[in-house]
Order: structure tokens, then sequence, then C-alpha cells
């Protein structure tokens, strides 16, 4: 008794296949059946719900904590670039007067 080894699909393929079946009016399993795909085991339902996923809100969320980051560094530096020059300016007064 020899097993089957199982079918391996490209990137391409599931893609395409994707595509097929959600534009079509056809049900997914009909869709399965005439790409040669095996029905029962929900291997195009898994790739509808894998390709239709957004990946964008994945990228947006890294952006926003880069952000994120970004303006707590900003802040920062605001503060320390606001605390020197209130020292500067207490020091002038204290630098110009003349001896007595």
């Amino acid at each position: 008794m020899t097993q089957e080894k199982p079918k391996v699909y490209t990137a391409e393929f599931r893609e395409s296949s994707v595509k097929l079946a959600i534009e079509s009016d056809k049900p997914v399993a009909q869709t399965a059946r005439e790409i040669d795909v095996n029905e029962n085991t929900l291997t195009l339902h898994t790739w509808i719900s894998k390709y239709s996923r957004p990946v964008d809100n994945i990228k947006a969320v890294r952006t926003d904590e880069h952000l994120y980051e970004e303006l707590k560094r900003l802040k920062k530096e605001v503060a320390r670039l606001t605390e020197e020059r209130d020292l500067l300016k207490k020091g002038c007064r204290v630098l110009c007067q003349g001896e007595r």
C-alpha cells in the first residue's frame, strides 16, 4: 500500500484560485472541483481566509508604534533644549555684571 504525496501548490496558483473563487458566482466547493483541489479538506476555504486577510493593518500598527517612539524621543529632546535655553538666559545676567 503506497501513500500519495500531498500536492504542493505554488503561491501564484493559490492566489489565482482565491481570485477565481471570490469573483465567480459558483460555490467554493464547485470551484475547488474545477481547479482539481480536494473540496473536503477545506483547502480552498483556508486559502481564501488567508489571502483575503488585510495585511495593511499589521503594517499600520507597526508604523504607529514607530511614530509614538519618535514622538516620545522628540518630546524629551524639546524638554532638554528648553531647559538649556532657560539656563543660558539666567546665566547671562550673572556673567554680564561688572566688578565692584
